[in-house]
């Protein structure tokens, strides 16, 4: 075996971009990172909010995660009506207010470290005061925490299909069970609350016990996914306008601009029934994008399309996708307006950082899909 370890994009060695980017974004640096150094397959583990882009990609690839080790990782940060765990909003903002204020002194970077381990030692207090110290720049670290505040993993921890260890101190417990309840067959272990050295050897025993038995590798046969929904409105009269010949070459032209997005954005023609595409992604950011270039070009042939995008837990039936989540972009594509892009709320919840504009657009109905659902439209311009 070998250890790889890379620095997030913003922090520690890395360099530093203008912006830390999303979710996906350092998903994609994980990829990158394996690709680079030739690894197939890997375990990945993540502290804290590194955690989120690992479960994001044992998720989205899990034919390329061998196990996952999560040590305390939230689901979200703060709190809602349906989330009992994390902080308050109000403390949120005034953490947020600390972190712009008081990033880089030593008494500020103490007080989180008792926050996170109540009976830290002397050595645990010196290497965190450190540790922060070079991981983040203040406008850095002031941006990594608004992406955090927004971000909210539910979705893609129902959605991780492979051996997942959950690790956590006792500050975290509550909100770390209930991640390890959302994954599968997740199992949870907590670590000591002792001295520095004890407890990253916890934390390295048990990934190592945890990966000598797991069990073996499997297909998966359900990967995250972000799937697109587009549809012409007013095709059939637009067709009887123009004739069917004129309308057969207008179709092509449309055919072709879809499919040089999806090139261009990665993602996959899943099938393209009459004047509709069914498309995937590995990431929702770039299906929004891909919406959005796809509803401005067909503009400029003085088309419209509607889009609809989800991500979310889907079945893999050969090369194709089946499942409720692909049914809900179904329906949030029937909902958007001529012109329109419409993203469900988990969409929202995983694109935190990654520049694009989204209006509420209220509460609705999706048929045959429980529950009710928040849907946003993609602003026009970033």
């Amino acid at each position: 075996a070998r250890l790889i370890l890379f620095d997030k994009r913003g922090t520690g060695l890395s360099d530093r971009p203008r912006d830390l980017g999303s979710l996906e974004t350092r998903m994609d640096d994980i990829r990158a990172v394996l690709d680079a150094v030739g690894a197939e397959r890997a375990v990945l583990v993540g502290s804290g909010a590194g955690g989120q882009p690992c479960a994001m990609f044992a998720a989205t690839y899990p034919e390329r995660a061998r196990a996952l080790v999560l040590v305390n990782t939230p689901a979200r940060a703060v709190k809602t009506e349906e989330y009992a765990y994390g902080l308050e909003p109000g403390a949120w903002h005034e953490q947020l207010r600390e972190v712009r204020e008081r990033w880089g002194e030593r008494a500020y970077f103490e007080q989180q470290a008792r926050m996170a381990n109540p009976s830290a030692d002397d050595e645990f207090l010196a290497w965190f005061v450190t540790c922060q110290r070079f991981n983040a720049s203040p406008g850095a670290a002031l941006n990594f925490y608004r992406v955090l505040g927004e971000t909210d993993l539910r979705d893609v921890l129902s959605s991780v299909s492979v051996p997942t260890l959950v690790l956590h101190g006792p500050a975290q417990r509550d909100q770390m069970l209930d991640v390890a309840h959302r994954v599968r067959d997740a199992r949870s272990v907590a670590l000591p609350a002792d001295t520095l050295i004890e407890t990253f050897e916890s934390i390295a025993r048990e990934t190592r016990a945890f990966v000598e038995g797991a069990p073996p590798d499997e297909v998966p046969d359900s990967v995250l996914a972000t799937v697109l929904f587009t549809d012409l409105v007013g095709s059939t009269e637009r067709a009887a306008a123009i004739g069917d010949r004129a309308w057969r070459d207008l179709l092509t032209r449309h055919h072709e601009d879809v499919r040089r997005e999806l090139a261009r954005f990665r993602g996959e023609e899943i099938d393209s029934a009459g004047d509709g595409f069914f498309c995937r992604f590995d990431g929702p950011a770039r299906a929004m994008a891909c919406a959005r270039t796809i509803v401005s070009r067909a503009r400029e042939l003085d088309l419209a399309v509607r889009a609809g995008i989800h991500t979310g837990e889907c079945e893999v039936v050969g090369e194709k996708l089946a499942g409720i989540s692909v049914v809900t972009g179904a329906r949030v594509a029937a909902l958007a307006n001529p012109g329109e892009v419409l993203v469900s709320q988990t969409v929202k919840d995983l694109v935190a950082g990654s520049g694009f504009g989204l209006i509420d657009r209220g509460t609705h109905e999706l048929k045959g899909v429980p529950g009710d659902w928040r849907l946003y439209s993609v602003a026009t311009s970033t």
